[in-house]
């Protein structure tokens, strides 16, 4: 994890309990940016054996949240579009989150979720309003 960032604020994205109940693994995170992984396990799949979608998502969504809440203000989800371009290899999934614009309320996203090979799984695209209030105290 970057230093730089509150303690408080980092404890706090990294005990998203949602993530936490997948296995998301916050490995980098500042302003503006985020990096999280997920160890793939057979719960992951769906009945066809193939990494569930919403896997492939929830795990996009997470680096999406830590890096839209990293600024310290409250940043909420209004619009994510994901876009799937191959199936995963089995291994370990990574999501890279970039801001691709941060406004006084709205802030734009781009996610890249990736394989153990590196290949580009799925893309998304997300929209935050930021409610004004910090996401813990002192961390705006």
């Amino acid at each position: 994890m970057r230093e730089g960032l509150p303690p408080a604020l980092i404890e706090a994205l990294r005990a998203d309990p949602f993530a936490r109940s997948l296995g998301v693994a916050l490995e980098e995170v500042r302003e503006g940016y985020a990096r999280a992984s997920l160890v793939l396990a057979p719960h992951h799949r769906n009945f066809h054996g193939l990494v569930h979608g919403g896997v492939v998502f929830a795990l996009a969504d997470c680096a999406f949240a830590a890096a839209s809440n990293a600024r310290g203000e409250r940043a909420v989800a209004i619009s994510a579009t994901v876009h799937f371009l191959r199936l995963a290899a089995p291994g370990v999934l990574r999501a890279e989150c970039v801001e691709e614009s941060c406004g006084r309320r709205l802030g734009a996203y781009r996610v890249e979720v990736r394989d153990s090979e590196g290949a580009l799984v799925a893309t998304m695209q997300g929209l935050v309003y930021r409610q004004g209030e910090p996401v813990v105290p002192d961390s705006a």
